[in-house]
């Protein structure tokens, strides 16, 4: 299988990736990045890339392949609606009209959030554009699943970019086995996030179109993805 990861840098695009690298069915991984990974490994190869609305430049190197992990993205505090829609999702939609065009049959993950609202009815900035995202993605004639992961800890030396966030792992990082304990279904890693998008990419998976925490758990989990 090979695979594609959009937002490598960042802590769930930091989980998709190494899963990608540890899993024996994974050939070969290309990161998209704007600037390079401080990671070698044989079956990682890197696409640094300015323009993130805009794939032209590189379409040919994106054929071929079966699964895309989108984790690019943001924090909406301190950005206008317009600003976050751009990141969250115009850039989503153009990496998924250039890969369905290059890789007709890739199976799409978008990394979205707990809370997000299709409907675009919440009075939550984020949330509409986030759902906005999500439904236009599934209208697209191509494989996609939606994860809406709730509270994810970060491990295997994976940030946030987002210092309040990274203020906040620190602070749980204690307690942690403490609540994976009392709520095992509701408190992911981001490891198990990059297990549970492998799982989903492969042709045999019953998962579900949108999946939150227990089911991205569920998934990490399973025989034949747990890590060892």
């Amino acid at each position: 299988m090979r695979v594609i990861v959009f937002g490598a840098s960042g802590m769930i695009g930091h989980g998709a990736l190494h899963a990608s690298l540890r899993d024996d069915t994974v050939s070969e991984v290309l990161a998209v990045v704007r600037t390079p990974l401080d990671v070698t490994h044989p079956k990682l190869r890197q696409i640094v890339h300015a323009d993130f609305a805009d794939y032209t430049a590189i379409q040919d190197r994106l054929t071929g392949l079966d699964a895309c992990f989108y984790c690019l993205g943001v924090s909406a505090m301190g950005l206008t609606e317009a600003e976050y829609t751009r990141v969250t999702h115009d850039y989503a939609l153009a990496a998924a009209h250039a890969l369905a065009g290059a890789s007709g049959d890739l199976t799409f993950v978008y990394v979205s959030g707990e809370g997000a609202d299709p409907s675009g009815k919440s009075r939550q900035m984020w949330a509409r554009v986030k759902g906005r995202a999500e439904k236009d993605l599934q209208a697209l004639p191509m494989t996609s699943y939606i994860f809406r992961p709730g509270f994810i800890q970060p491990v295997d030396g994976a940030v946030s970019r987002t210092p309040l966030y990274r203020g906040l792992y620190r602070a749980t990082a204690a307690v942690h086995p403490l609540l994976k304990r009392l709520f095992p279904r509701h408190i992911s890693t981001t490891d198990a996030v990059g297990r549970a998008m492998l799982a989903v990419a492969r042709p045999d998976n019953h998962a579900p179109a949108v999946l939150r925490n227990p089911d991205i758990n569920d998934l990490a989990n399973a025989r034949g993805y747990a890590r060892e």
